[in-house]
């Protein structure tokens, strides 16, 4: 008995493509579990991983602003619409709304804004911080490069600050 026969089985029984397409399947198995690759994005090739804080200004539509951002909590951040995870909430200071009054020699004043409506709302200056890997393009959270004017996210158990910018950004060296 011939080990081909004339219809392209082996032994008669198996189909040589057949025994092709589960040879294939095979080696990608092996190559997903033996061989994985490289972990990690491309972008925390040859950076290091360095605390950082990030400022941004939000204003709250809220009567009580108190207790709504505590420092040492924590809060989701999402960085161009990507959820990146949690970060920790350094310090919240409210921030006064100002008018300017133009004076007749030409200069401007600031004064606090005098209208009763301006109590409706409130402006806080909000530092997070976090570990960002640090590559020669920047700071990087998860996988979104994060810069002054980056668009980002807040979101806590009673609240969600969408449409804010960065204002600030310093990387810290470690401590130790």
């Amino acid at each position: 008995m011939a080990v081909v026969d004339s219809q392209g089985r082996l032994f008669g029984k198996v189909s040589i493509l057949d025994l092709g397409a589960g040879l294939v399947i095979l080696l990608v198995l092996i190559g997903i579990f033996v061989f994985p690759g490289a972990s990690g994005s491309v972008a925390q090739i040859g950076s290091t991983t360095k605390p950082v804080e990030v400022e941004v200004v939000i204003r709250v539509a809220a009567q009580n602003v108190e207790g709504l951002l505590k420092p040492g909590d924590k809060t989701s951040i999402v960085i161009r619409n990507q959820p990146y995870g949690e970060v920790k909430i350094k310090s919240v200071k409210p921030l006064e709304d100002n008018v300017y009054i133009p004076m007749p020699d030409g200069k401007a004043i600031s004064v606090p804004d005098p209208r009763p409506e301006a109590g409706l709302s409130k402006n806080l200056l909000v530092t997070l911080e976090g570990n960002a890997q640090i590559t020669k393009n920047g700071p990087v959270l998860g996988n979104n490069k994060i810069k002054i004017g980056t668009p980002i996210e807040l979101e806590g158990f009673n609240y969600n600050f969408s449409n804010l910018n960065v204002r600030d950004i310093r990387i810290l060296e470690k401590k130790g």
